[in-house]
């Protein structure tokens, strides 16, 4: 029993022990561009679909905001909010789900599609994440069976990723 006669969830000590996505993130610079995507995954059975949505930055390769959740534009929103102030400027890509459209300004905001290369850099980090982490893989046998556990392990990794990447910087 943890804290109040409460359970604990697994793996909670090591995720308070990792920093913040935000301070896993290099310093924004004014020419920066963000490309969006969102990557298909499940918890449990293949009909409690999961959608992972990600930013990243193109210059540095971190992804600097993500949001599990369905493909609605309520996640896509949330995913906007968890967006850190210095980067909300940047000039952004995503593909044409209506979504972004609805959601992201017009002003920074471009559509693009996937031939255009303008979202190549986040479509390699997708396939980053198929090869370490099997329950993104789309024929799998490895799969979460709690949405906190996928969460936490997701979070692991783009963390983990983003640190990787901040010591090569440094």
């Amino acid at each position: 029993m943890g804290f109040h006669g409460t359970r604990s969830q697994p793996g909670s000590k090591k995720v308070q022990q990792q920093p913040s996505l935000q301070e896993t993130l290099l310093p924004a610079v004014a020419d920066d561009v963000l490309e969006y995507d969102e990557l298909w995954s499940f918890v449990a059975v293949r009909k409690n679909k999961r959608w992972l949505w990600t930013v990243m930055c193109r210059r540095t390769r971190q992804i600097v905001a993500f949001v599990l959740g369905d493909r609605s534009a309520d996640t896509c929103r949330k995913l906007w909010n968890r967006i850190p102030a210095a980067y909300r400027h940047c000039s952004s890509f995503s593909d044409f789900w209506e979504a972004y459209q609805e959601v992201l300004p017009a002003e920074v905001h471009q559509a693009v599609g996937k031939d255009s290369g303008e979202l190549n850099h986040m479509e390699r980090w997708n396939c980053t994440l198929r090869q370490w982490l099997g329950r993104f893989t789309r024929k799998t046998l490895s799969f979460s069976k709690v949405d906190y556990m996928h969460h936490l392990v997701t979070r692991w990794f783009i963390v983990e990723y983003n640190l990787q990447i901040q010591r090569t910087f440094t």
